[in-house]
C-alpha cells in the first residue's frame, strides 16, 4: 500500500529544469531563424497583409540579445524575468518583444 514509487517520493514525474540546456537553446535559436526565413520569403513574394506588417516589425534572431532570446517578462518573477521554457506552448508563440525597459 505504501510502497516507495517515483510519484510518492518526488511529486510530479515531469519536472521543468530551472534553466535551458545548451541543446534547447540551440533549438530555440534555429526555430527563430526558421521563422525569420519564412517571414522573408513571404515578404519577397510580394504579398501584403497586416500580419506580415506586424511580423516585419519584430526583431530578427541575430538582432535580439541573449536575454530576450531565452527569457520573457514576468511581473511575478524575480528580476521580472523567467525562462522562456516556463511559458506554456513556448515553441509555438512569438515571444520576441517585451515591455519597454525589460
Amino acid at each position: 500500500m505504501f510502497r516507495p514509487t517515483q510519484v510518492n517520493f518526488g511529486g510530479l514525474l515531469w519536472k521543468t529544469p530551472w534553466k535551458l540546456s545548451v541543446t534547447r537553446k540551440a533549438n530555440a535559436r534555429s526555430r527563430l531563424k526558421k521563422v525569420d526565413a519564412v517571414i522573408e520569403a513571404v515578404r519577397a513574394s510580394g504579398v501584403e497583409c497586416a500580419s506580415l506588417t506586424r511580423a516585419l516589425e519584430l526583431p530578427k534572431e541575430h538582432e535580439m540579445p541573449p536575454k530576450d532570446k531565452y527569457t520573457v517578462f514576468s511581473p511575478h518573477g524575480r528580476g521580472y524575468r523567467k525562462g522562456i521554457h516556463k511559458v506554456p506552448k513556448w515553441t509555438r508563440l512569438t515571444l520576441r518583444t517585451n515591455p519597454k525597459g525589460f
